[in-house]
């Protein structure tokens, strides 16, 4: 049977049914309505910044005496006005904004989690796919999900005598678990259509792979990869402090050495906002990967 006939096929067994639409005279033309861009921006936006505004206020006047152990937005403000309002200014080797240094961790979490997904991917589908497979290894995997992250730090100094790619290792470690765990849910729950029509065009391995496999689990693999992302931010900053150089866990260790809450709390504020929007792009790729479809 010709290739090109082959994935006409599998594109219309795989992809979602839906009906045919006549389109009569021309198309419509869409244009903005101002007023509902506003009220949803509205409905997204002002709660936060509302519940954002309280928190503040309650911190400030929990915090504003003399005797306060934490320091109030105010003091923040006064005293790490040079963090926010500057972040990527370079002094030299160790003297540099947080710009500078949630880059630096940005690096190694795409190093460790890019493994991390590719890997899981890979084993997941493995997985999935065998039975006995899933019966020897998922009992160990569930058993290594479960080992904290800093656990392994000790071994993977003893194993590349450098600070770097150590750091590497336990993102790649503590990441790589909801990617594998997810996927091979996800090719465990693929239609037996799918798996029919693969037979019936005589599909080896690796066009079953790329043609069904991959499309059919991929809401679940991004569902792991979602949850692998956050663990791998986590990570590093943990890892950081131990491991020492320009990252951001290693300043805020540096901070508490010296004593310096507020720049330790601006450091917190830049860590929550890089590990939102890491959330929110994997979910994006993933939704525009699936066309909006979700894990069951």
């Amino acid at each position: 049977m010709p290739a090109l006939a082959k994935n006409e096929i599998i594109k219309a067994a795989v992809a979602p049914k839906t009906a045919d639409i006549v389109h009569l005279g021309r198309k419509p033309v869409r244009r903005i309505n101002l007023v509902n861009l506003t009220a949803a921006a509205a409905r997204n936006v002002v709660p936060p910044l509302i519940v954002l505004a309280i928190m503040l206020g309650l911190w400030q006047i929990l915090c504003s005496s003399p005797n306060a152990s934490l320091p109030s937005p105010h003091q923040v403000w006064q005293e790490s006005y040079d963090l926010i309002a500057f972040p990527f200014f370079n002094y030299g080797s160790q003297d540099i904004g947080l710009g500078w240094r949630v880059l630096v961790s940005l690096q190694r979490v795409a190093y460790g989690f890019g493994l991390a997904a590719i890997a899981g991917v890979l084993i997941g589908a493995v997985i999935g796919q065998s039975v006995w497979a899933m019966r020897g290894l998922d009992p160990i995997f569930q058993v290594l999900r479960t080992v904290p992250p800093l656990a392994w730090l000790p071994l993977s100094l003893a194993a590349f005598q450098d600070s770097n790619p150590s750091a590497i290792f336990v993102i790649f470690i503590t990441s790589i678990w909801p990617v594998i765990i997810n996927t091979a849910v996800g090719v465990r729950n693929i239609p037996q259509d799918y798996r029919n029509v693969a037979k019936v065009l005589r599909l080896n391995q690796f066009e079953f792979f790329f043609k069904i496999m991959l499309p059919s689990a991929a809401p679940y693999i991004f569902t792991g990869l979602r949850i692998g992302v956050g663990l791998s931010w986590l990570a590093i900053v943990a890892a950081e402090m131990l491991t020492g150089g320009v990252g951001i866990g290693f300043f805020i260790w540096d901070a508490w050495n010296s004593s310096r809450l507020p720049d330790i709390i601006v450091a917190l504020a830049y860590i929550g906002v890089v590990g939102f929007a890491l959330d929110k792009l994997v979910a994006a790729i993933g939704k525009l990967v699936t066309r909006g479809a979700s894990a069951n």
